[in-house]
Formats: C-alpha cells, sequence, structure tokens
C-alpha cells in the first residue's frame, strides 16, 4: 500500500497533468461568479439604496478583499486557489518533477505571494482599467471636455491603443493555451508561468493529508491567554475563509445558472425600462436645500436653468436635465439632483424626441 502511495506521489508529469478542459473550467469557475455575484448586490443597492448602496458602490473593493481572503485561506491549506482546488487540481513549484510535494505543504514563499497578487492583483487591476476605458470612450462620445484640451488628445490616444494592447493579452492566453493543448508548454495560462508554478491533479496521498490537517486543526486546543487570542483570531479568520469557499462550493451553480439567466434578459432591458410607472413627485424637497427646484417650463433644465441640450433622464427618480448637467452631477455626487435618490452613471437614459 505504501508503494502504490509512494507511486502516485511521484507520478510523471504525464500521468497528472490536468486536461485543457480542467484548466479552463476552473479558470472560468470565478469568472461566472464575480457577475453573478454583482447582478444580487445591484438588486439590494435599487431595493434599499439607502441601507445597500455602499455595496454597489464599493463593490470591486469589498469583491477583491473577500477574494484575497480567500485564495489565501486555500493557497495556505491545500496549495491551490478556489477553483483550483474545486477541480481537484494543486499548485506545484516549477522543476518539482521527480518528487511531488503533498498538497497540505503550501508553496514555498515566494512562490505563494507571486500566486496571490496574479490571481487577485491582476483581474482587479484589468476590471478597472475596462471601466476607465468604457468612461472615457462615454465622455469622448458626448464631448465632456473642450475639443482642443490636452487632456483629451491623450485620452483619445489612450483609447486608440486600448484596443491593440487587450488584443495583445488575449491573443497571449489563446497562444498559451494552443500550446498547451499540442504538448509544447506545462501552463495552460500565462499567469502560471510569470508565479513559477504548474498545475497538476490531487493524488490519494494529498487527499488524506487533507482530510488529516482538517481533523488535527479542529482538535487542537491552547492554553495561555495569548495563545489563545492569537489562535481564536486565526481560526475567525480561517473560519470567513472556509464559509466563503463551503457557501460557493454550493452555490457555485445557481451563480452559474443567474449569471446565465440574467444574460438572457439583456434584450429585454429596454423594454423593462420604458415599462416603468411614472416615479411619484419628491417628498422631501422641502427638507433638501440643496435639492435642485423644479423649473416651470417643462423644456428647461432644474441644474443650468437654461433650455436642456442632449435630454438625459435619470431612471432612479425620472426627472430630465441636460446630458452634461446630469452627468457631471452624478459622477461628483452619486445621487439625483432633485430627489437624493442613490444614482450612478449607468442610469443616465439619452432621450430621442420625435423632431430629432
Amino acid at each position: 500500500m505504501a508503494e502504490v502511495g509512494a507511486h502516485l506521489t511521484a507520478a510523471p508529469a504525464g500521468g497528472d497533468r490536468p486536461s485543457v478542459f480542467e484548466a479552463v473550467a476552473q479558470d472560468s469557475l470565478m469568472a461566472a461568479v464575480k457577475p453573478a455575484l454583482q447582478h444580487l448586490v445591484k438588486v439590494l443597492a435599487e431595493s434599499n439604496p439607502a441601507r445597500y448602496g455602499f455595496l454597489w458602490h464599493w463593490f470591486d473593493e469589498i469583491y477583491v478583499l473577500l477574494d484575497l481572503l480567500l485564495q489565501q485561506h486555500h493557497l495556505a491549506r491545500c496549495s491551490a486557489s478556489f477553483s483550483e482546488n474545486f477541480y481537484s487540481l494543486k499548485r506545484i513549484p516549477m522543476g518539482d518533477g521527480r518528487q511531488q510535494p503533498l498538497a497540505t505543504t503550501g508553496l514555498p514563499k515566494r512562490q505563494h505571494w507571486k500566486s496571490l497578487l496574479l490571481l487577485v492583483l491582476v483581474p482587479y487591476l484589468k476590471g478597472k482599467l475596462e471601466k476607465l476605458v468604457s468612461s472615457l470612450r462615454e465622455e469622448d462620445e458626448y464631448s465632456i471636455h473642450p475639443p482642443s484640451s490636452s487632456w483629451k488628445r491623450f485620452y483619445r490616444a489612450f483609447l486608440a491603443a486600448y484596443p491593440y494592447v487587450n488584443m495583445t493579452w488575449e491573443g497571449w492566453f489563446l497562444i498559451q493555451q494552443l500550446c498547451y493543448i499540442l504538448g509544447k508548454a506545462e501552463h495552460h495560462s500565462p499567469m502560471l508561468k510569470l508565479a513559477g508554478v504548474r498545475l497538476v491533479r490531487l493524488t490519494a496521498e494529498d487527499i488524506q493529508a487533507l482530510e488529516k490537517k482538517w481533523a488535527e486543526t479542529t482538535s487542537n486546543q491552547t492554553h495561555s491567554f495569548t495563545s489563545r487570542v492569537q489562535s481564536a483570531l486565526r481560526k475567525a479568520l480561517a473560519g470567513i475563509a472556509f464559509s466563503l469557499s463551503t457557501g460557493l462550493s454550493v452555490s457555485v451553480f445557481f451563480l452559474q445558472f443567474l449569471d446565465w439567466w440574467y444574460s438572457s434578459e439583456n434584450q429585454e432591458t429596454i423594454k423593462s425600462l420604458t415599462a416603468l410607472p411614472t416615479p411619484p413627485p419628491p417628498v422631501h424637497l422641502e427638507q433638501e436645500p440643496s435639492s435642485a427646484l423644479l423649473p416651470g417650463l417643462r423644456s428647461v433644465c432644474p441644474l443650468c436653468r437654461k433650455v436642456r441640450v442632449n435630454a438625459t433622464a435619470l431612471a432612479t427618480s425620472g426627472f430630465v436635465f441636460c446630458y452634461r448637467c446630469a452627468y457631471s452631477h452624478v459622477k461628483a455626487h452619486q445621487r439625483c439632483p432633485v430627489t437624493g435618490y442613490a444614482t450612478e452613471l449607468q442610469h443616465l437614459v439619452k432621450l430621442y424626441s420625435p423632431e430629432s
């Protein structure tokens, strides 16, 4: 029996090498979880902006902190990210082809921190960059800045270069996957190569070691007050991470279904917006002196007090402003200037009259 276990631990690279389907599936797991969670937070924020609006406003930062805690827990406990462990995979340092370390051993510090940063920080920065590009394109489309400003020339050059940079990035990943399929590379993703690790399947000894480590962790007791406090803090953090991982493991299929269901409703978004009833008049205008007062003429913008140009409505309140006025106010204050309702830039709805 010991010989069989030793053979499993020292298996050749070709036998424990995960298939491209396993590798790509674990990559797509977290990519499907974030949009589904984002949709849930959006529903909560729209149902009660005062209580849950901050979750939507700081969703990226809250998500990256939870992701950091989750990935740190799994890398330290089983030498794998959450999605890799979900598909029974682990990370081993490059060059360990003769004798694989057990999953409970953990990665060397250098590979551990590089893996953690590449798992958490790179997707966060990429998402922020995409949001920045989307915002700049919107500003460029509606000419928020003067045509001759140096800032506009700079971000136009940036917008022109971004598609090529993004194509190069995606092409790098595609070429790496093709090389992995053809057996010319040990990594299906450049991020693994940068971290100095490769993926292999869990062996029977890995699974036994993980179960034994979990049993020992739950049975350990400490006696000194300081060690008890430290142990309580470690257990609290580990408990939060374990709750996140267990909850995600149980609900991952539900989240993927929710992501698919939400995407299938994209074609109905415009119809649902036009079918919204007229919002009731604000009841707290007198209590908020900072709120914009409604002009007597319906064609006048409540902010600039001039005839509206590029009429734009706020989906959260239904009031209509000039696009530049609404865009500048919402970007600065994240609320409707008349009602004070929590509002984001995506709530701006361009209106088109029959004359235009």
